[in-house]
């Protein structure tokens, strides 16, 4: 986002004296941004288009605008200003992947598909486009589209981590267990000692009935990462289904002690009494 800022002094095309104050605002703004003062930078991006609003280059302030809304909690805004951007430069493939990534963060997956499916129409081979699709045609539970776009991502890039393990993920979520258990077993090859693949195979063993096994796994990630919130969570889930509540309200309130809000795990606690 702020490398736009740094195109906008290229693309200025005002007279001399329109130009400097234009500029200044956009120079203004930038200095905001790189000390994180964003509502000053918000007050400067609006001022500078509100002084020129047929300037081409407002297109790139728009999107600056959206970044620095997003980072303020702006969500609405936000999106607004994108929309703004996209609307002068409707073929930006950087502007519509972060109207898809704030659409995505807001939960409203139809519009983020729809972004990301722009993206690829001028991007066929867009890793991030095709990653994000197939996340959210995964939580669609739209799994033939969404294993479309992990075999297009990893045929673009076979070693893609985040493609790999989310076609791991798919085939979990599709029942094919095994063919779950293969994709990370090889990504355990590449990442011996990575605790996120610890956690994944233990929930997939989990969810075949094999305890015993995905107890393993999580005690090997948390000798990895002690502080893997996931391989608490999930540890505490097997241990109050085998009926072991005290081990599982530890690891519940392990959780807890690493920034998982209390309310989500309250149902849990209870039944570890």
């Amino acid at each position: 986002m702020r490398s736009f800022l740094i195109l906008i002094f290229g693309c200025l095309t005002l007279s001399l004296s329109a130009q400097q104050s234009y500029q200044q605002l956009s120079e203004a703004a930038f200095e905001a941004i790189e000390m994180d003062s964003l509502q000053k930078a918000e007050k400067f991006l609006k001022a500078a288009m509100k002084l020129e609003p047929a300037n081409p280059s407002n297109a790139l302030l728009f999107s600056n605008l959206g970044w620095v809304q997003k980072q303020l909690g702006q969500p609405d805004e936000a999106i607004e200003s994108y929309t703004c951007a996209i609307n002068m430069i409707p073929t930006s493939i950087p502007m519509l992947l972060d109207r898809a990534a704030l659409y995505t963060e807001m939960g409203n997956t139809t519009l983020a598909r729809y972004d990301y499916s722009r993206v690829l129409e001028y991007d066929p081979n867009s890793k991030e486009a095709l990653l994000m699709r197939a996340y959210l045609n995964t939580v669609r539970r739209e799994y033939t589209l969404a294993r479309a776009d992990y075999v297009h991502l990893l045929a673009v890039d076979a070693q893609h981590y985040n493609g790999k393990l989310g076609l791991a993920m798919l085939a979990q979520k599709e029942g094919k267990y095994r063919e779950a258990i293969e994709h990370v077993n090889e990504m355990m090859i590449t990442y011996p000692e990575d605790a996120t693949l610890y956690i994944a195979r233990a929930d997939i063993e989990r969810e075949m009935n094999h305890p015993d096994l995905a107890l393993i796994d999580l005690e090997r990630a948390i000798e990895l990462d002690p502080n893997a919130v996931n391989a608490y969570m999930l540890r505490g889930e097997i241990y109050l289904a085998s009926g072991k509540k005290i081990l599982a309200k530890n690891d519940f309130e392990k959780a807890i002690s690493l920034g998982v809000p209390s309310s989500m795990l309250r149902e849990q606690l209870k039944q570890c009494q």
